[in-house]
């Protein structure tokens, strides 16, 4: 049975960083489960049995967290005693907010136009923009941790994470 003490990467075998490798992620993953898989202790006691519940919990948990990169970002922040997503500070730089403002409106027009192509780039705009906020935040948690920084970053990436799905929702109604 799995260390219910250890930290999420701990579980995984992973240094406790945010540059991962997500293929040695997934491996690991699957080796747990096949560990503590509540089928294997189909058999045993009932106390077995909620164990075994009860560590398969844990590493799906534990896989959710980091295999999210925001998800892996605001639990290396916990981790360091920072809430990412602290309800009493909810700002993003004005620049920042206004660019994602122009960004739903182009995804609205394409999507009322039925611009398939239009709302593709947009996307692909997206994505470019949150794999250089996952660069910033390597740099910012795998280095001398700037915490502000990087607590601002995981709210930037959050904020991107919700404009990718909505322009995803777009392009699926367009091709329903």
């Amino acid at each position: 049975m799995i260390d219910f003490s250890r930290n999420h990467f701990e579980l995984f075998g992973l240094p406790v960083r945010f540059a991962t490798d997500p293929d040695a992620l997934d491996a690991r993953y699957r080796e747990l489960q096949a560990e503590v898989h509540p089928d294997r202790f189909g058999a045993g006691s009932e106390t077995e049995r909620r164990l075994a519940h009860q560590a398969s919990a844990r590493v799906n948990e534990a896989y959710r967290a980091l295999r999210d990169p925001v998800e892996r970002a605001r639990y290396l922040l916990a981790m360091r005693g920072v809430d990412a997503m602290d309800q009493k500070d909810t700002k993003l730089p004005l620049d920042f907010l206004e660019a994602q403002l122009e960004c739903r409106e182009r995804a609205a027009e394409a999507a009322e136009s039925e611009d398939i192509a239009g709302l593709e780039a947009i996307l692909a705009g997206i994505h470019r923009e949150r794999v250089a906020r996952q660069g910033e935040l390597a740099a910012l948690l795998d280095g001398e941790c700037d915490a502000e920084r990087a607590r601002q970053a995981v709210r930037e990436l959050k904020f991107l994470a919700k404009v990718a799905e909505d322009v995803e929702t777009m392009l699926e109604a367009l091709d329903a």
